[in-house]
């Protein structure tokens, strides 16, 4: 994230071929926070739409001063508009939420209500979604299950973009493939307080999801991956090495019996397959303690060059200072 944080809350955006629904949520934000004393900006992640969401936005961005438009060259995907809009962010609390109409922005002041109580994240609960039941629904709680079983850290909705982060609890945080997902998981594995709201979900009235039941295998991948992180990220030397000593005990078991066998029992060593046996299981334990010294290496340099970010943006439009309301 760039710069202080010197306004109380950031609305982070990931807009994707959405140009009829922005003008709609724009309006029930505006609603929203005119009732609010919170100093508040809006950040919509452009991800490379080609159906004049940008436009739209810019038409927006012309009468409301809070919206300040992120523009990428391509589509990057969900997460990495996330992370643009996290980096970017100057709130002391950031609010990500879809740009489909489906997160209700009434729902805003209950998050951040709760975050009040001595919590970092606060993760929407849809309990009653309004999408397709086999392909959206069922695998998503299949998902929820699987997930809060390997992290450790259950939750009914990890799916659900509307949460509420106080700024420095994910500041260490890095997005990568589909892991926007997982940061109450990551969070909470660095000693967050995450607690869960449930939240209103309403249909899809305008446009077309972008979801589909090819996500279900990037989710799965990913999950690999953060439970890889957060039990190894910082000693993949225990897991490879940990395989290396194992096949390292079974080469020298093998080659034992061989020569119980040859000695003995007086076998001879010629085509005896557990002579090879042993010579690759060494063979492989070798490779894997030097895999584990390389994968060493590789994570310390991870660790001091992780600045470089995952998208490339095209441009940032600022407020003009003409739409800037008067001081005071």
């Amino acid at each position: 994230m760039t710069g202080e944080n010197t306004i109380d809350l950031t609305l982070v955006i990931p807009v994707y071929n959405e140009e009829s629904n922005l003008e709609p949520l724009h309006k029930e934000i505006v609603a929203v926070f005119s009732v609010t004393s919170f100093s508040y900006e809006i950040i919509a992640v452009d991800d490379g739409s080609f159906d004049g969401s940008l436009q739209k936005l810019i038409e927006i961005q012309k009468n409301d001063p809070h919206l300040r438009i992120i523009r990428f060259r391509r589509n990057f995907g969900q997460t990495a508009a996330l992370a643009a809009g996290f980096r970017h962010a100057r709130g002391k609390v950031i609010v990500p939420l879809d740009a489909d109409g489906q997160n209700d922005p009434a729902d805003i002041p209950r998050l951040l209500k709760k975050l009040d109580q001595g919590y970092d994240i606060v993760s929407g609960w849809r309990k009653d979604r309004k999408d397709n039941k086999v392909t959206r629904t069922f695998p998503s709680r299949v998902a929820n299950w699987l997930i809060g079983r390997i992290t450790g850290v259950r939750l009914h909705d990890y799916g659900c973009t509307l949460k509420a982060y106080r700024a420095d609890s994910i500041r260490h945080i890095r997005l990568y493939g589909e892991m926007h997902r997982f940061i109450p998981a990551l969070a909470r594995w660095g000693g967050e307080r995450v607690a869960e709201e449930v939240v209103n979900h309403r249909p899809r009235l305008r446009g077309k999801t972008k979801y589909g039941l090819n996500r279900i295998l990037k989710v799965l991948l990913d999950l690999v991956t953060v439970k890889f992180l957060a039990s190894y990220s910082t000693k993949p030397i225990y897991i490879f090495g940990g395989l290396g000593v194992v096949c390292m005990i079974g080469s020298v078991l093998t080659g034992a019996t061989v020569l119980i066998m040859k000695y003995t029992f007086h076998f001879s060593m010629n085509r005896n397959p557990l002579l090879i046996v042993s010579t690759m299981l060494m063979t492989t334990a070798i490779q894997f303690v030097l895999m584990g010294l390389l994968a060493e290496i590789l994570v310390r340099t991870y660790h001091e060059s992780q600045d470089r970010p995952t998208y490339v943006i095209e441009k940032i439009l600022e407020p003009s200072a003409a739409a800037l309301p008067p001081e005071g």
